[in-house]
């Protein structure tokens, strides 16, 4: 099928990353429906993406299971089919362990985790019925590897990697593939927040002596929801300059 012909949807889509995965697939013809929290700036993606009637914003709270759910079942109605789910929303509350609050534990693995098991859930019904259909997960080399001060974000994108294998191993006989990426060091809001030595101490881990750019994470998304990975599930696409090898 061509990629004009096809709808994903893609979450935590209003900056960032989830920015520039629309913004690409976007550019591949596809229908995106942008999906994020942060309603003012969902309010921008229409000047800042294009994509006329290709791009539909929708404000969500993506651990919310029954608005989630309903509004992936909405999508389906509206735009007749759901080819691509993008779990790409996600927040971090760094700390060390033996300081980290519950409420920061439960609030990351709910927004990174969580919510990618209710769209994965909501999805699988339509994609299984189609018989065809991609689910990427945005895990993390955090995820792989770990990362002193973020037990709550590793688990999560631990989490993610575990839910991606099973996700692919379970709809596999129905062509419904499921991969996650994980992006290492990306220069984001997030990292440029990050000390001058903090950024020399990554670019220390980084073999190819650079930071990524979220280009770099929205073409290998690009990549796994297109029919030319139509041979690859149940994979971790790790996008990091070489730092997990």
């Amino acid at each position: 099928m061509a990629e004009k012909d096809k709808v994903a949807i893609v979450t935590g889509a209003a900056r960032g990353i989830g920015r520039q995965i629309a913004r690409e697939l976007l550019g591949t013809g596809m229908t995106v429906v942008a999906v994020d929290l942060k309603e003012e700036l969902l309010a921008e993606l229409p000047e800042a993406l294009g994509g006329g009637e290709k791009l539909d914003c929708r404000t969500m709270d993506v651990t919310d299971g029954e608005g989630f759910g309903g509004l992936i079942d909405d999508v389906a109605d509206k735009h007749g089919r759901i080819d691509a789910l993008v779990n790409n929303a996600g927040i971090t509350r760094d700390g060390l362990l033996m300081r980290m609050e519950d409420a920061d534990w439960d609030a990351v693995l709910t927004v990174n985790l969580k919510s990618a098991f209710i769209g994965t859930r909501a999805v699988a019904r339509h994609m299984l019925r189609a018989r065809s259909g991609s689910i990427v997960n945005m895990a993390s080399y955090s995820g792989i590897e770990g990362n002193r001060g973020q037990a709550n974000y590793s688990a999560s994108k631990a989490g993610l990697i575990g839910l991606t294998k099973t996700t692919a191993k379970e709809l596999a006989s129905k062509k419904v593939r499921c991969n996650a990426v994980a992006p290492g060091f990306i220069r984001t809001e997030m990292t440029e927040a990050m000390l001058p030595q903090a950024k020399e101490v990554a670019l220390e881990q980084i073999p190819l002596k650079r930071m990524g750019e979220p280009e770099d994470i929205a073409n290998a998304v690009a990549f796994l929801v297109s029919d030319a990975s139509s041979y690859i599930t149940g994979q971790v696409l790790s996008v990091d300059g070489g730092m997990h090898m």
